[in-house]
């Protein structure tokens, strides 16, 4: 897979935890063995797809091609981290969600324009 697919792959899948967090009610039990487990089976994916758009982004940034700066590849891939916890773990105020959304949401449109010039 290429740097821009990775990319929309992210978008999408934030998307789709932004939604997670909105229509989940309340914080979860973190001593739930279980639930732990299924987190990890669950996200193990999704932090790999972090992983590698990460590598790639930094390599493409590296190389002057985008507008995009290494410390913003390096908080936004922490963001997606914290996004992806976040979705499952209910334990952060809606507002601070809202704000990494939105702040990951903007690295990456903004990757995708440089990508696609």
């Amino acid at each position: 897979m290429s740097l821009k697919q990775h990319t929309k792959e992210l978008k999408q899948l934030i998307d789709r935890l932004h939604l997670q967090f909105i229509e989940s009610e309340g914080p979860v039990d973190k001593k739930d063995h279980a639930f732990f487990n299924k987190v990890k089976q669950e996200t193990a994916p999704m932090f790999e797809i972090n992983e590698t758009w990460r590598d790639e982004a930094e390599v493409f940034v590296k190389e002057r091609k985008a507008s995009v700066h290494p410390n913003q590849v390096k908080s936004t891939h922490e963001n997606i981290e914290m996004i992806i916890l976040h979705s499952y773990y209910l334990d952060v105020d809606r507002k601070r969600f809202k704000e990494l959304y939105q702040s990951v949401h903007y690295v990456l449109d903004m990757m995708l324009n440089d990508l696609s010039e």
